[in-house]
């Protein structure tokens, strides 16, 4: 098969997932659209708002109390697990279609598929829907289909209208194992960042209703979701896990620097932003461990530092000349 086949193939393929997972993002919204609202009444997590106390920043950061899920499927409509049941199959097809175009993709160009920013935006989305298909085989997380289906639809929409590029050689920097830990590492802490930062938007959303309480609290949209205490609790569970991936993405960085370029930090934009981008998550795990601190006000941190990741991949790797300038564009 001639490299040309499977450039072919694998664009067939990224297509092919586009429009699948286009389907799944309807499935998922007629989902939420169908659903029995959660619970009866918010008002008895209004105490959420309360500063962190000390000493409950790690408890129960995994699994929330019985209260706090989404309504159970014995409460919801036929034609809701209807939905779910579509858009779930929908999003491992999508997902399994865009698996293929990465394959495809590293078969055409003989490499690890990380040499540019096309590339970099498949694998991404690529990691953001297996993080997502293979936690839903844990629990159930049928509400957030939609939430995590839509940013990976706009990602691959970016990859092949605006960052799409033919195979090439790779820089001689950039021909080396570290390319496959680095930037691999790199790319699947994004992946959960992007988890990490949904979550926190709904949690941000979910806890200003139920501040405010009352019928209007009671008849939202995100009655749907789980309670803000669970959501935020999510957030924190997801951010645990990215955190020691970028810090370990860092220190590749650097050992990676000192064999291809003589130093192990050199005030390069991507190394600036890559630490920038540490310092905020740092800052966010600090203030939920934090007494005095609101957890609302941490989750805002967090998201800061998701708005630095999207400018260092979206904006640093192709308008800042470095020696980072691998985006192909």
């Amino acid at each position: 098969m001639t490299d040309y086949t499977l450039a072919q193939l694998s664009n067939y393929s990224v297509y092919s997932s586009m429009v699948v997972l286009t389907l799944a993002m309807l499935a998922h919204g007629v989902y939420l659209a169908r659903i029995v609202p959660a619970r009866e009444s918010v008002a008895e997590a209004a105490p959420e708002r309360e500063l962190v106390a000390a000493g409950t920043a790690t408890g129960g950061a995994v699994t929330p109390p019985a209260d706090t899920v989404a309504p159970a499927a014995a409460e919801e409509p036929a034609s809701a697990r209807k939905a779910a049941g579509i858009a779930r199959s929908l999003t491992w097809l999508g997902t399994l279609l865009l698996v293929a175009g990465v394959v495809l993709r590293a078969a055409e160009v003989h490499r690890w598929p990380l040499g540019n920013m096309y590339e970099f935006a498949l694998v991404g989305a690529m990691f953001t829907l297996l993080g997502y298909v293979g936690w839903s085989t844990r629990r159930d997380l049928r509400w957030l289909g939609l939430f995590i289906v839509t940013p990976v639809l706009l990602v691959l929409g970016a990859a092949i209208t605006v960052w799409y590029t033919d195979a090439s050689e790779l820089m001689p920097s950039l021909r080396s194992y570290w390319l496959a830990i680095h930037v691999t590492v790199a790319t699947m802490t994004v992946a959960v960042f992007t988890l990490g930062a949904a979550l926190g938007v709904l949690y941000l959303v979910q806890d200003r209703l139920e501040a405010g309480s009352g019928e209007a609290g009671r008849r939202s949209f995100m009655a749907r979701l789980p309670s803000a205490r669970a959501l935020e609790r999510m957030t924190y569970s997801t951010h645990i896990v990215a955190f020691p991936m970028w810090t370990f993405t860092v220190i590749a960085g650097a050992i990676w620097a000192r064999q291809a370029w003589g130093s192990y930090w050199n005030w390069d934009p991507k190394e600036v932003w890559s630490f920038v981008i540490w310092v905020f998550y740092a800052a966010y795990l600090h203030a939920r461990a934090t007494t005095g601190w609101k957890r609302q006000n941490a989750v805002w941190i967090a998201l800061a530092g998701f708005v630095c990741v999207v400018l260092n991949f979206a904006v640093v790797n192709v308008f800042l000349v470095g020696m980072h300038s691998y985006s192909g564009l």
